[in-house]
């Protein structure tokens, strides 16, 4: 297949969407990926980019065309704003140019902003190609619950919006089960809804590190829970600084790798009450995060209390689990039950310090076998719900139902 992808994000940005154009290109398709100057999370141009570019690229075999948009900043609000209509904006009107491919299908990647899409759709109304929509956050909903949009008229013309790009796709593909009720509710005119859960990299796996490795100088001695990823508001990581002050007597380190617009705000916390087992390491290329992960004996994955972020399943729970690494997870819905179902470590509601200091002194506490258990328990899940093989062959399948449509239909 001859694939064009449109997302905001793409490596070295670190986000799923980057191993699928690897298992497309080792599957033969021939893909082209039209993106954003990589600056998420910290807001800043990653090093080695600036606007002079390179705006034209190679990963993984696919050719990569980049646009310039509006960085989004350390703290979220207009600036936030510019920069999702900057790309989305800019991406409608360059799109048929920036493109050199002669695409069969477009997919587009959707995490916050849905509105990324509209480059896809540009490309569907002057040359014809269908497109696919991967939800990853449910939108007007996600702006609600992050408290992006306030305003009751901005909400409701923002679900118009969305509506409207859910009809125009040909394939609105989503991240649970928990989401097709929300879409449809939303756009009963909805053509094709299928769920296409995410999976974890194949750089996720049980790895042994050498001794003399550069990450262990990084991580503590002793019993150690990561959280790694975006340090910003929707995870409730003020409420794991909370639990950690609680447990600042137990030999019980909390590392976190990442950054955000939180992370500044929960370094200061941690130092105003002087917690000398919670160290933050900064932002670390993608293919570095599993090595730091071998290294933990616990995952932490964390979100608000929101029922939005209840549909929702972190992509870290897939990564977790492929790197058959126990999980600590404050979580409610879709995240929980999959965290619940593989058995591998402990679930307690989101936001509620004192559950999840208790449940991490519970995982502390158990002895090696056990706690092996555990990470055995997440392996095995993950091999048989989120094989990556499996999941990339159902999303071809359909790619070539759209295409032979179209076939069909010209």
């Amino acid at each position: 297949m001859r694939i064009l992808l449109v997302s905001q994000y793409f490596h070295p940005e670190p986000f799923p969407i980057n191993d699928l154009v690897r298992a497309w290109t080792e599957r033969g398709h021939s893909v082209e990926v039209l993106t954003g100057m990589p600056n998420y999370p910290g807001g800043r141009l990653y090093p080695g980019y600036t606007w002079r570019g390179p705006y034209r690229e190679r990963f993984a075999g696919a050719a990569v065309r980049r646009l310039p948009l509006i960085t989004r900043g350390r703290r979220r609000g207009p600036r936030l704003a510019l920069n999702y209509l900057s790309f989305a904006a800019l991406g409608w009107l360059l799109a048929p140019r920036a493109t050199r491919s002669d695409p069969e299908v477009v997919v587009a990647y959707a995490p916050s902003p849905i509105t990324a899409c509209l480059p896809a759709l540009r490309l569907r109304r002057r040359r014809g190609v269908p497109v696919a929509l991967w939800v990853q956050d449910l939108w007007p909903e996600s702006l609600a619950a992050t408290g992006a949009l306030r305003s009751p008229r901005l909400l409701r013309l923002a679900a118009r919006m969305v509506r409207g790009l859910y009809r125009r796709c040909d394939l609105v593909l989503v991240q649970s089960e928990a989401f097709v009720e929300p879409v449809r509710t939303l756009c009963p005119e909805v053509g094709r809804l299928r769920v296409l859960p995410n999976w974890a990299s194949p750089l996720y796996r049980p790895l042994e590190l050498a001794a003399d490795a550069v990450e262990r100088r990084e991580m503590p001695d002793g019993f150690t829970i990561l959280f790694a990823g975006n340090l910003g508001s929707s995870q409730a990581l003020e409420t794991v600084v909370a639990a950690a002050d609680l447990l600042r007597d137990e030999p019980i380190h909390w590392v976190f790798v990442g950054d955000g617009n939180r992370r500044e705000r929960l370094e200061r916390e941690s130092r105003r009450r002087g917690l000398d087992r919670v160290r933050f390491l900064g932002q670390r290329p993608p293919e570095q995060m599993p090595r730091y992960l071998a290294l933990a004996d616990v995952s932490l994955v964390s979100l608000r209390r929101d029922p939005t972020f209840a549909a929702t399943v972190p992509a870290k729970v897939q990564s977790s689990l492929a790197a058959g690494k126990p999980i600590l997870a404050a979580l409610e819905g879709e995240g929980a039950r999959v965290v619940e179902a593989s058995g591998a470590g402990r679930v307690v509601a989101p936001e509620d310090p004192a559950a999840l200091a208790l449940a991490a002194l519970d995982l502390h506490r158990l002895d090696v076998p056990a706690l092996a258990r555990l990470g055995e328990n997440a392996r095995r899940y993950a091999g048989r719900h989120f094989d990556r093989e499996e999941l990339v062959g159902r999303l071809d399948g359909w790619l070539h139902e759209l295409i032979e449509e179209r076939r069909c239909a010209s």
